[in-house]
């Protein structure tokens, strides 16, 4: 492979810009930052069920171990900022969908775009060999790996945030065996007198990026106290297992009867805590065509999500990532959300999902029925009692109608 000619950095960076994306930062590919870190965050527990992330541990301790040859890591941030209707995210009748499920993939959309820029890369240096592009599912820390190259800081509600963006932002990159002018990582400030739990976190604190602009939270905590679930642990530390992002999309089995009431009307993720953050007040919206809002998914009525079958379910949410938990998933989503809005409208809806739905949706259906204003529920949980025999789902019944 001949050398990089000269300037390939910034004719890069300019490509990259021009396939999409919004930031791009570049780094020796090495040891990753922020490791033992993380590496306590699982010992601790927070990971709950994600498995996954402690068989992708070790891999995520050296980008190297991607791809062998790799001697750059190219960091790229897209912005998937999306307006919300303060009257429909204030109507209980209506589910909320995070605004990064708003549009299409992100996935695919990132990965269609690396893979460009590979190509371009490859064409530019005579390079025969492919890199390696990561969108979220392979083992890197993208976040850290963002910070060190400059794209923002990370906040205490553990988002990367950019102090040009805020903190809507999908983060993905290439593995490549070129090397280039690599950026400077934001400098650490002294005399930042935030709140943060533990000195060592490396990613708390008070930040000067190479084109001077600063990032903090400083004494700000928002993002702390808005968690209805109470998933901050301490700044910068999130305990998944007590997230609403968590509990609709990884979690598979039920959701902690406990937690449900505090869930709201969310049923795909959850943005409470980048609501509020000062740093996105003037958030630019996205500008990718792929990740305009699809009118369907800003804050649809309960109703209609809760006469979705499987085949409508894959239908309406084809190409979104709101397929990630499955018809079963979602479905548990929203009559947790019925359940919490507690309007007899949806006593129908649920007492069909109880009587003909799968155990985990109908454990969910019986718990929202429950709780439907002037004891409406309680028919459909009577008539399902004689007919699931279900050991979890009589359970629910049972406590439902004890109420």
């Amino acid at each position: 492979m001949s050398a990089p000619a000269p300037h390939l950095t910034e004719r890069l960076k300019a490509r990259a810009i021009a396939l999409g994306f919004d930031r791009v930062g570049i780094l020796p590919a090495g040891p990753s930052p922020d490791y033992e870190r993380y590496r306590r965050w699982l010992e601790a527990g927070h990971a709950g069920e994600m498995g996954y992330l402690w068989r992708h541990l070790e891999a995520k301790a050296d980008l190297r171990q991607l791809l062998p040859e790799a001697r750059s890591v190219i960091l790229v941030g897209l912005n998937y900022a999306a307006a919300a209707d303060p009257a429909l995210r204030r109507d209980p009748s209506r589910g909320q969908i995070a605004a990064y499920a708003l549009g299409d993939d992100y996935h695919e959309v990132m990965r269609q775009a690396l893979y460009e820029l590979d190509g371009w890369l490859r064409a530019e240096t005579d390079r025969s060999s492919h890199g390696r592009v990561f969108v979220d599912s392979a083992p890197v820390l993208e976040r850290s790996w963002a910070h060190r190259a400059g794209l923002g800081f990370i906040g205490k509600n553990t988002c990367l945030i950019d102090p040009g963006l805020g903190s809507w932002l999908f983060l993905g990159g290439l593995l490549v065996p070129e090397t280039f002018e690599y950026d400077p990582p934001p400098a650490a400030l002294p005399g930042c007198s935030d709140d943060r739990a533990g000195r060592e976190e490396p990613s708390g604190g008070r930040w000067r990026f190479a084109d001077g602009r600063l990032g903090t939270c400083g004494r700000c905590r928002r993002c702390l106290d808005v968690c209805p679930t109470g998933a901050f642990v301490a700044p910068y530390v999130l305990d998944a297992r007590r997230c609403i992002s968590y509990l609709t999309i990884e979690l598979r089995g039920v959701i902690p009867v406990e937690l449900r009431p505090a869930m709201g009307n969310w049923v795909f993720g959850c943005d409470l805590c980048q609501e509020v953050c000062p740093w996105n007040r003037a958030a630019p919206p996205a500008r990718h065509p792929r990740l305009q809002p699809q009118p369907d998914r800003l804050s649809p009525p309960l109703l209609d999500l809760l006469a979705l079958d499987r085949e409508g379910f894959r239908r309406r949410f084809r190409g979104s990532p709101i397929l990630r938990p499955r018809w079963e998933g979602f479905l548990r989503n929203v009559c947790v959300a019925a359940g919490n809005w507690g309007d007899p409208a949806a006593a129908p809806a649920l007492a069909h999902h109880l009587h003909t739905a799968p155990p985990l949706v109908a454990v969910h259906a019986a718990w929202a029925l429950g709780r439907l204003a002037r004891g409406t529920g309680r028919p459909g949980l009577q008539a399902a009692w004689e007919r699931r025999p279900e050991p979890d789902v009589r359970a629910a019944i049972a406590a439902a109608l004890a109420g």
